[in-house]
């Protein structure tokens, strides 16, 4: 078996550095204009900094994607041709693509970067893949919408060709994701393919009859609720001997606009659980599933690829439209002296409490035996929002990068992901 890349997603620069460091061998990132995620929080990817970024990646030993995947109006075009000097000067590994006008620039100014074909694309296929590789793509990112068993044999039919598919993260109720929905209930405000979708698969409807005015009627009558565009997450952990037998170059998590945390334990979980099965196909992934419940996610499926072509019955999340986590992200850790650890934290915590603490090499369960604030009192809590001094029982090795979560899986949480995935 080929060993696949691991893609994971940089939300920022703070995220691209996490995601390699917790085990990523490539990041995809974006600048605002230019792709399908408009980010807003942390050190954000712009045309100022880009260079900075790809040069941190390659820095850290990993290959840098860059997505211009928006579908483009005139306006784009023109826009993006006046930034293609910078954008070329940042020195990506590949550009990430949809529109073929958007490609016909890139081979103009970037004629020696290659080129991966986005999963907006549609790639359902074999003669599909077959054209975008005459046109002088060197990658197709194929649709989520793909069993494993059609996944394997376009590769037979094009081995040529490297293959790129989603096996973790938040799916879109649209066909390959382009959906008209946001942009159409936000009054043209926030339109979902030019980065800035408003997510309306994830509200909840009630029905309204229209001689009735205010008159609403669930439109499920159980306790599912109404959520009823809203789909599970996709977990593919459990059939990753599968998809590496099919052939399949690169396995990519979803989520650019998701936390460091998640980023980095879903990292960290694939990283390992690939490693493992490239030294025992058969080894069992149950515990690396167990890891990917600590983040969050609104229940997990298998989606397309175990079928024929039929989303399971079971796929949707009607209950919920955001995502749980089986464990609280309770802070990052940032220095270290005299034994005591500066933390940020996001989650409140206690003195005495048990934690657990992940690194990109080590999972240590341990307990916080101190706590002050930075001028030195002690104090009984950890409050969220607090930058604050902690010692622990039982101290990392390497504590650089290192993330605090509670212990084990909340009671209750995520029972249907475990079952959807099995």
């Amino acid at each position: 078996m080929i060993k696949p890349e691991l893609l994971m997603p940089a939300g920022n620069v703070e995220k691209l550095k996490y995601a390699i460091r917790y085990g990523a061998d490539a990041v995809y990132l974006g600048v605002v204009d230019f792709s399908l995620r408009a980010m807003r929080k942390g050190e954000l990817i712009t045309m100022d900094n880009l260079k900075l970024a790809i040069d941190t990646a390659h820095n850290m030993g990993a290959k840098a994607y860059l997505t211009l995947n928006i579908f483009g109006f005139n306006s784009d075009i023109k826009s993006l041709e006046a930034c293609m000097d910078r954008i070329s000067d940042s020195n990506p590994d590949s550009l990430i693509i949809s529109d073929p006008g958007i490609m016909r620039l890139a081979q103009k100014y970037m004629p020696k970067t290659t080129i991966h074909v986005s999963t907006q694309a549609n790639i359902l296929n074999y003669e599909a893949v077959r054209f975008w590789q005459d046109m002088g793509a060197t990658r197709c990112i194929l649709a989520r919408e793909l069993p494993i068993k059609d996944v394997a044999e376009i590769k037979q039919k094009v081995p040529d060709m490297e293959l790129e598919c989603f096996i973790h993260g938040a799916q879109c109720v649209s066909f390959s994701g382009r959906c008209l929905l946001s942009d159409y209930m936000t009054n043209g405000e926030r339109k979902a393919n030019s980065g800035n979708c408003s997510q309306p698969c994830r509200w909840s409807y009630k029905l309204l009859e229209e001689t009735r005015p205010n008159e609403y009627q669930e439109i499920i009558q159980d306790d599912k609720g109404t959520h009823i565009l809203s789909t599970k997450d996709l977990c593919l952990v459990k059939h990753l001997k599968e998809m590496i037998s099919a052939g399949i170059d690169s396995f990519k998590v979803e989520g650019r606009t998701k936390s460091l945390y998640y980023v980095s334990a879903v990292a960290k979980a694939y990283r390992e659980a690939i490693d493992e099965v490239m030294k025992n196909p058969d080894a069992d992934m149950e515990p690396y599933f167990e890891e990917l419940l600590k983040v969050g996610n609104r229940g997990y499926t298998t989606g397309f690829y175990l079928g024929d072509g039929e989303y399971p019955s079971d796929g949707y999340s009607y209950d919920i439209s955001k995502g749980l986590a089986g464990a609280d992200f309770l802070c990052e850790v940032h220095g270290y002296e005299n034994g005591y650890y500066r933390i940020i934290t996001k989650n409140k915590f206690y003195k005495n409490e048990d934690i657990e603490i992940i690194t990109p090499t080590e999972k240590i369960v341990t307990q916080v035996t101190e706590i002050k604030d930075l001028k030195g009192e002690e104090q009984e809590l950890a409050n969220t929002n607090h930058e604050l001094l902690v010692k622990l029982l039982n101290e990392p090795k390497d504590w650089e990068y290192a993330l605090i979560r509670t212990v084990g899986i909340k009671n209750g949480v995520n029972e249907a992901s475990k079952c959807a995935c099995s």
